[in-house]
């Protein structure tokens, strides 16, 4: 039974510059999308009580609020469900904001990315600094206690004490949740194919991530996950979903989804996917061996780690055996008790190498 689904709103008044997401499209096309999107949910969901539901993007926060209670309605919603609609800082106003409220969403995740103007000016940000206490002022008032925001380190010119003062007016915004996000260049991205200068090295994101931890655990956040900080019973149950290797669907363009044992995405292109919003570009059956890794990579992003008794009885194996020249090659690096395996601090800034050797 699948308790979890993702919805994705591809529109944007503008792409940002480090964006590789399928987004950006005109509003124009929002009619047909929805009709397609509809046909979708009609014919793959089949009316679980859903524990989550995520409406991501793209920036879903320009949609109207009666068309997102359309959407929301058209599932099955348990009484604790955990409703989360993404939002940029300039598409935040008082009328929608009360609505959304009111139609049930409980959960806002706001794109700030950073509170420096150059920068934001810079990475092709249509919000300014003061359009984010604005948001966020909106979106309390309006009843939302559950409010995350989104950050960026390692943004073109933005240097330790820049990123030092982001965290300091993250912090007084007062919010539940945090996620950091050290940038990353995509090759499809408009930094792909023209890429910024005076960006962060390794060496000063690293020093940027510990930092932040440091001091968002100074200041009552728990760091649970490798991205994500929250105040405790705020952590991202959706995120958690997916970090615990869990079904969920997925709906909307290049939405991807996780049934059974198999793993899809949806269709890249806005007029494929309205001509035949059923039709996935990809779709992959996952065996044993490959479903067994992904835990492992999935639940190493957890500070929790992976459960390695539960884990030896879902798949067969002794997981101490199995590993044991990856766990004495990175015991510098990670937790370990024969019950349980994670990441310490200094494990999570090469924890794509440690991932990695979990997968054959």
């Amino acid at each position: 039974m699948i308790k979890h689904a993702y919805i994705h709103i591809p529109f944007c008044k503008q792409k940002c510059k480090y964006c590789s997401f399928v987004s950006g499209i005109n509003t124009e096309m929002k009619e047909f999308y929805f009709d397609a999107l509809y046909k979708e949910i009609k014919e793959k969901y089949k009316k679980e009580y859903l524990e989550t539901l995520y409406i991501g993007g793209g920036t879903p926060s320009l949609i109207d609020a009666d068309e997102i209670y359309k959407l929301i309605s058209k599932f099955n919603l348990s009484d604790k469900a955990e409703i989360t609609l993404e939002a940029n800082p300039e598409s935040v106003n008082k009328d929608k904001f009360n609505k959304l409220f009111d139609i049930g969403i409980n959960r806002i995740s706001l794109g700030c990315q950073t509170f420096d103007n150059n920068i934001l000016k810079y990475i092709g940000r249509l919000h300014s600094e003061k359009d984010i206490y604005n948001s966020i002022e909106i979106i309390k008032n309006a009843g939302f206690i559950n409010i995350s925001i989104d950050l960026i380190y390692g943004l073109p010119n933005q240097n330790m004490n820049i990123f030092k003062k982001d965290i300091k007016k993250a912090l007084d915004l007062n919010v539940a949740h945090i996620s950091t996000y050290g940038l990353k260049i995509e090759e499809d991205s408009f930094f792909g194919k023209n890429p910024p200068k005076n960006i962060a090295d390794d060496e000063m994101q690293a020093e940027m991530f510990l930092y932040l931890s440091k001091e968002l655990n100074k200041n009552g956040f728990i760091h649970y996950e490798i991205s994500n900080f929250a105040k405790e019973n705020f952590e991202s149950q959706h995120n958690i979903s997916y970090w615990k290797n869990q079904n969920y669907y997925g709906f909307g363009l290049n939405a991807s989804g996780f049934e059974g044992n198999i793993r899809y995405k949806n269709q890249y292109k806005l007029q494929d996917y309205i001509y035949n919003p059923l039709k996935k570009s990809e779709e992959i059956s996952l065996s044993q061996k490959e479903n067994m890794e992904n835990e492992i990579f999935l639940a190493l992003r957890l500070k929790e780690g992976l459960n390695i008794i539960t884990f030896n009885k879902k798949y067969n194996i002794d997981f101490d055996k199995k590993y044991k020249n990856i766990i004495e090659k990175y015991k510098n690096f990670i937790n370990y008790d024969n019950k349980s395996i994670s990441l310490t601090e200094e494990g999570i800034l090469i924890s794509n190498e440690i991932m990695s050797e979990f997968i054959s």
